[in-house]
């Protein structure tokens, strides 16, 4: 049996969407919400919350799970964030690290159970971490014109851009040790997870936020309607 820690890392204060980790989400709020959602997953031995909030902190031990004041430096943005990943491997004893955020509500317990059972598959076939991530292929452009694809009559369809992908900050599942020698929870031979637009949700704002309210609301399977005798996925 290996041990797998889910860190749950809430900050007191964020500048884009205040109090955002906390925000009323399904019947309770985002941090609570993800708490419960780890409790479902067998394979987690324990969850850690770390916060420099005394409320988070609170709501963590009433959930029954540890809660782990976060130093201020690393929580108000004077430190790198390898600091504070250095730091929580310094300090929690386990064999793997499972990074959860709260802002990533639509990941699911079955979505964290798959993840990690892919993870230690990889682990032997010679990737180093796990990460999730969502295929991006837009048209990118920077002040000097198209930057992933040409104009006029080279300009491709988007489906024949080259394939890019979106850190969705879901999920990282890291070894221990790999904490403190990189700072990092992205090693050099990361398994790229692909997640759907659903799962991919990262709430940064307040149109994240009532996007994601929007999408739990729903039944988390694709819906899907006829088209012209064809199934056309929706979501």
């Amino acid at each position: 049996m290996v041990s797998i820690t889910a860190i749950i890392p809430v900050k007191k204060n964020s500048t884009r969407l205040p109090n955002k980790n906390i925000l009323p989400f399904g019947d309770s709020n985002l941090l609570v919400h993800k708490i419960r959602q780890l409790k479902q997953v067998e394979a987690v031995t324990e969850i850690v919350v770390s916060s420099d909030s005394e409320e988070m902190l609170r709501m963590a031990e009433e959930e029954g799970v540890i809660a782990m004041p976060r130093p201020i430096q690393y929580a108000n943005e004077s430190l790198p964030i390898s600091e504070f990943i250095t730091w929580l491997g310094e300090n929690i004893q386990c064999d793997h690290f499972m990074w959860a955020c709260a802002t990533s509500p639509l990941v699911d317990d079955h979505m964290y159970s798959e993840a990690i059972d892919t993870y230690l598959k990889k682990l032997d076939e010679g990737y180093d971490s796990l990460i999730t991530v969502s295929k991006f292929q837009h048209y990118l452009m920077n002040d000097n014109g198209p930057f992933n694809f040409q104009r006029g009559r080279l300009h491709p369809n988007s489906q024949k851009l080259p394939r890019l992908y979106l850190f969705t900050n879901g999920i990282q599942l890291t070894p221990h040790d790999k904490y403190i020698e990189w700072g990092d929870r992205i090693g050099e031979r990361s398994y790229l997870m692909e997640v759907g637009k659903r799962e991919a949700v990262d709430i940064d704002d307040i149109y994240d936020y009532e996007f994601a309210r929007r999408m739990y609301e729903m039944p988390p399977s694709y819906q899907k309607t006829t088209t012209n005798g064809k199934e056309q996925t929706l979501l």
